[in-house]
């Protein structure tokens, strides 16, 4: 940042020290920033669950209710039996899935060619398999299919429609779009339509997110698979610097930023309120595990108003005993062993898509299905806020404290 704030003046300074203490077993600690960017990293996933399905004769009353009420909208496969677990994990998100899905301004085309190719970027084997069955309904034929996993550059699409999958590579590597791929849907899309362009992107990555560290496998009789023969390989332009205006101006009056921008499509903020709330305020985390958690995803991101919210109004990060310029700093800034765990979780979902074996293991030490489930949520949902942040251009407050003075990678 070209500036900050007195505070965050003060926690450059903090910074520093920190950085020269931090020694283990004589050995300064390796402080690592930031992660690589998503997508860099070879490709891992789960040949079988991490939690498994909930067994029908395992259902509770309410579990049944959930059930009845979303089976004529949504697959009651291998997905919506693990999250099932977590009663109000279903309530949380499974509006904003449907909305996304089904529900939204986009054709149904258009809304195919994002879930589709966020699935490959994420390497979503479940979310593949459910919903290319339905792309041909949606006017997306086989051989546009393979295309989808090929990318925008591949030859075929029109400028278009190679558009909105740049949107979908640019979100999920940079978590941010760059102007002239905005500028290009901008043209054709109203307000409404940009929105949920983006959060078709998003929605779908935070799904992924959940069912690859979940270990979700394809439903016994859904048989699509990504394409084998195209390689795993994302050739994403660099970010931008960060937007100092916002794209879509928020409402005037009282509340905060995020929330006035938001307000400027009512239906879309009404469906996504519920995965916030389930991590601010259903969610079994203590306070300190959950901030610690969105504000790593939020410097990983580089998301600037998440971070200057959860480190003062919102989150009251020090008020919970957190050192906001550790996070910044990552897994080897003199964290205890499960504390390192949640940066490294927080880190592995941004980068990979999914929780290590390593982490899983460290964290399940102490945590019961419920709280792993919901330290994947904590981040998958703080990504999709973080990426919703940037690209709409949603400012902090010059009173807010930014970024700590770290030189990023």
């Amino acid at each position: 940042m070209s500036s900050i704030s007195s505070r965050g003046r003060l926690a450059a300074v903090s910074l520093v020290v920190i950085g020269a203490l931090l020694w283990q077993g004589g050995e300064r600690a390796a402080a690592q920033v930031r992660p690589d960017a998503p997508g860099s990293t070879p490709v891992v996933r789960l040949g079988e669950p991490r939690i498994p399905p909930l067994p029908e004769s395992e259902w509770t009353a309410e579990q049944r209710a959930l059930v009845e009420r979303y089976a004529p909208e949504v697959r009651i496969g291998n997905a919506f039996r693990t999250m099932l677990r977590v009663p109000e994990l279903v309530e949380a998100v499974m509006p904003f899935v449907l909305f996304t899905s089904m529900d939204s301004t986009l054709s149904a085309r258009h809304r195919g060619l994002l879930i589709l190719r966020t699935a490959w970027l994420t390497q979503s084997s479940y979310l593949w398999a459910d919903h290319a069955p339905t792309a041909r309904t949606a006017g997306i034929m086989p051989d546009e299919l393979h295309r989808v996993a090929e990318g925008p550059d591949a030859a075929g699409w029109d400028p278009f429609e190679a558009a909105l999958l740049r949107l979908a590579d640019e979100l999920y590597v940079n978590s941010s779009v760059r102007d002239a791929t905005w500028n290009a849907l901008a043209a054709r899309y109203d307000l409404y339509s940009l929105f949920d362009a983006v959060m078709a992107v998003n929605e779908t990555t935070l799904v992924a997110m959940l069912y690859n560290s979940w270990g979700v496998q394809p439903d016994d009789n859904a048989y699509a698979r990504l394409p084998a023969d195209v390689p795993y390989a994302l050739d994403v332009p660099a970010p931008e610097p960060p937007l100092t205006t916002p794209r879509v101006a928020p409402l005037e009056g009282p509340g905060i930023r995020v929330g006035r921008t938001f307000g400027r499509y009512p239906a879309l903020q009404t469906a996504r309120s519920g995965q916030s709330g389930y991590v601010n305020r259903i969610s079994p985390l203590t306070p300190y595990f959950r901030e610690l958690l969105i504000l790593r995803i939020g410097w990983n991101c580089q998301a600037v108003y998440e971070w200057a919210k959860h480190v003062g109004s919102v989150g009251r990060a020090r008020d919970h005993g957190l050192e906001p310029e550790r996070i910044a700093l990552g897994a080897g800034a003199g964290w205890d062993a499960f504390e390192a765990a949640h940066v490294r979780a927080a880190d592995e979902i941004y980068r990979d898509g999914i929780v290590s074996e390593e982490t899983w293991d460290a964290l399940a030490e102490r945590y019961d299905t419920r709280e792993m489930m919901s330290v994947v949520m904590t981040v998958a949902n703080y990504r999709l806020v973080s990426m919703s942040l940037n690209v709409l251009g949603v400012q902090p407050q010059e009173t807010d404290e930014l970024f700590p003075d770290v030189a990023l990678p």
